[in-house]
């Protein structure tokens, strides 16, 4: 009985360890995707982290909603006139960058770069990573100041799943370390980048890029670390591979010229650009992107050849809802009568006031066989962003020469070794460049050497020193229309345009958010929850304020 029981036993143990691995085995099994391989190609990784750039639809309306407005680029339109335009605090809004960025782009980027560290055959996925991620990451620091930078997207690889704030400051000087190493790693004779939709894996334009960014970084600390920004732009100059220098160089991002959706789908999708996309907007017909009147004013009094190029005057009431496509451009016709134009003021809406109108020759013809259409227009004379601007395979600006030019310009102004070439030179090279790229990047008509050589006195560079930065500056922030985050940025560091509250404007009674515009937005609400302590320290070095009237480090 004694043995016919310890068999029993056996037969039951063995039979729960057999059933138990089984067990384990089915639930491994169905917890696994076999669609899934085990290991993501760092190049996809970072086909990812650049296409997200400027084609995650839900992250870009930061742009149409903040940062087009505190640049006083757009205005009018409901997005950005309630929002940036009202000074409007809206947490889930402003948070958008971070709450994107972070665990999509920088998460990605973070595992590939940690991955190939080590492994000399991919030292240049390695090092083209390692550049888009400070690409990135300044992205971050510029809008919100202190941020997690380097533990962020460590959770998984090292259980850093509450990453410290670094200080801006920190941040800015790693750039220049990660940048400077980067660039030295660069092999012609080791792996090829694929998947890389920037520059084709093109290793000499990399180096090139991430010199340029060294640049871009310095002159952003000019202000608060003088020594160090002349040192690092000088270095920068002087490192192998050298700077963009036309526009082959330019670090653009390829996208595709696919069907505007504001469907759940087209949040995951980023093959197109969806800025252009918001731009378009989702009802467009009512909801067009009006040219802010800072703007305008300041291309249309200067008789800046790039005025009716970059604004145009459309009745949309035909107007496709999926495409910029059968608008009736009235641009011609409202030039040629004196039609008073009405750009938006900062803080207005584009009914405010109702412009006045005037009775078009173009839709009273159209109207004798479209019944729908009514020839007496009013709206129709703010201008609006050119429809070159809507197109879904219009490329996302990291950087450009046309950048680099005025960079230099500055440099030059400050003293800096950074060649023969004369302030008002480069600043005039700038410019021809800044032209150009609209050009060969978004079909506008060609600028030619006699409308160049004739608008170019109306914007004479000046004679005192800080008349020549407001020049160079001025004409960045024109270059930087469709680089809305490094437009922002370069207008808090360098002070030009100066730019007039909307309550000068008379709307400051809206102004919910104070009347000074804006130089940093806040930090994402969740953070003081899921992060507590670092976002505490964080506030404590801003003296215990989520304020977004703020000014981050460089901003002096």
């Amino acid at each position: 009985m004694k043995y016919n029981l310890s068999y029993i036993v056996i037969m039951l143990v063995t039979s729960v360890l057999f059933f138990t691995a089984c067990s384990d085995k089915y639930m491994e099994d169905m917890n696994t995707d076999p669609s899934k391989a085990a290991s993501i190609d760092p190049n996809a990784q970072l086909t990812t982290a650049q296409l997200q750039t400027y084609g995650d639809l839900g992250m870009v309306e930061i742009y149409r909603n903040y940062l087009y407005a505190f640049n006083q680029q757009l205005m009018g339109c409901w997005n950005t006139t309630n929002y940036g335009g009202r000074h409007t605090q809206d947490n889930s809004e402003m948070s958008r960058i971070w709450t994107s960025f972070y665990p999509t782009a920088i998460k990605n980027i973070t595992d590939a770069e940690y991955r190939t560290a080590n492994d000399t055959l991919k030292v240049n996925i390695n090092s083209a990573l390692r550049i888009y991620r400070v690409y990135l990451m300044s992205i971050i620091t510029d809008i919100y100041g202190d941020a997690p930078y380097s533990e962020a997207g460590k959770g998984f690889l090292e259980g850093k799943f509450n990453p410290r704030y670094d200080t801006q400051e920190e941040i800015y000087n790693d750039f220049f370390l990660e940048l400077s190493a980067a660039v030295a790693n660069f092999d012609a004779s080791k792996d090829k980048i694929t998947g890389d939709v920037i520059y084709k894996g093109d290793i000499a334009k990399w180096k090139k890029l991430g010199n340029s960014l060294r640049l871009r970084f310095a002159m952003r600390i000019s202000d608060v670390a003088p020594q160090k920004a002349q040192k690092e732009f000088e270095k920068a100059l002087q490192a192998d591979g050298g700077i963009l220098e036309n526009a082959s160089d330019d670090a653009l991002i390829k996208y595709m010229d696919i069907s505007f959706s504001f469907g759940q789908e087209a949040y995951s999708d980023y093959r197109g650009n969806a800025l252009s996309q918001l731009l378009f907007g989702n009802d467009p017909a009512n909801n067009p992107s009006y040219l802010c009147s800072t703007l305008y004013n300041q291309l249309y009094n200067t008789g800046d050849p790039r005025t009716f190029r970059i604004a145009r005057f459309y009745y949309d009431g035909l107007m496709s809802a999926t495409s910029p496509d059968n608008r009736i451009d009235l641009t011609d016709e409202i030039i040629a009568k004196g039609v008073q134009t009405n750009p938006r003021d900062p803080g207005a809406f584009s009914w405010e006031p109702w412009p006045t109108g005037y009775d078009s020759d173009i839709l009273k013809e159209l109207a004798k066989t479209n019944p729908s259409v009514n020839p007496s227009v009013a709206r129709e004379t703010e201008p609006k962003l050119a429809n070159n601007f809507l197109k879904g395979d219009n490329p996302g600006v990291v950087m450009t020469s046309a950048e680099v030019k005025f960079l230099l310009a500055e440099a030059r102004l400050k003293g800096w070794n950074v060649g023969d070439a004369s302030v008002n030179d480069l600043y005039i090279q700038g410019v021809r460049a800044a032209m150009d790229f609209l050009t060969d990047n978004y079909n506008c008509e060609v600028v030619s050497d006699d409308e160049f050589n004739t608008f170019i006195p109306n914007i004479s560079i000046g004679y005192t020193d800080e008349q020549k930065k407001k020049a160079i500056n001025t004409q960045a922030w024109i270059l930087h229309l469709t680089n809305p985050a490094e437009c922002w940025a370069n207008v808090r560091r360098s002070g030009y345009p100066v730019l007039k509250s909307p309550a000068d404007y008379g709307f400051g009674q809206f102004l919910t958010g104070g009347t000074e515009i804006p130089v940093r937005l806040c930090y994402p609400v969740l953070e003081s929850s899921y992060n507590k302590a670092n976002y505490d320290d964080a506030l404590n070095r801003m003296g215990g304020n989520d304020s977004w009237h703020t000014r981050v480090w460089w901003n002096k």
